[in-house]
């Protein structure tokens, strides 16, 4: 059924309804015009199939454009509610991380590896100082 078929089958049975008349005999004509279309087929997905039952690798290129969010966590901290409603501008929140530790880089909601800050002229920036072996196992620990 294409659009105009539906209105036209809404609109009837708006007038039916109002009339007082069945709305049965407008459902069979429906069906009738359902059984009329033609069928829908499945999308052939043959070629993704075999690739992804079969013990075939994905190219590390397909992967390559991917956009990942990258997270630095300096520190962690509770507050209470009325603590935070105080916070203003210069406003000073301790974290529970002391001055010269690693810090930690997430890459989604994984930790991925540890480093140092560091400032680049006016910017602040992140030195890479280690890659986790296991990227996330440690993070799924601290993340609690």
């Amino acid at each position: 059924m294409n659009p105009a078929e539906i209105d036209a089958l809404v609109a009837s049975a708006q007038a039916a309804k109002a009339a007082g008349q069945p709305v049965s005999s407008l459902m069979e004509e429906a069906g009738a015009a359902l059984a009329a279309a033609p069928a829908v087929r499945a999308p052939q997905l043959t070629d993704f199939e075999q690739t992804m039952l079969g013990n075939t690798e994905v190219p590390i290129g397909m992967l390559l454009d991917l956009t990942l969010p990258v997270s630095i966590e300096l520190g962690r901290t509770s507050m209470m509610v009325q603590e935070l409603l105080r916070l203003g501008r210069g406003s000073v929140i301790q974290l529970d991380r002391l001055a010269g530790e690693p810090i930690e880089i997430y890459v989604g909601d994984r930790r991925f590896a540890e480093g140092e800050v560091v400032v680049l002229g006016e910017h602040f920036g992140v030195r890479i100082t280690r890659v986790l072996a296991n990227p996330g196992a440690a993070g799924s620990a601290n993340a609690a």
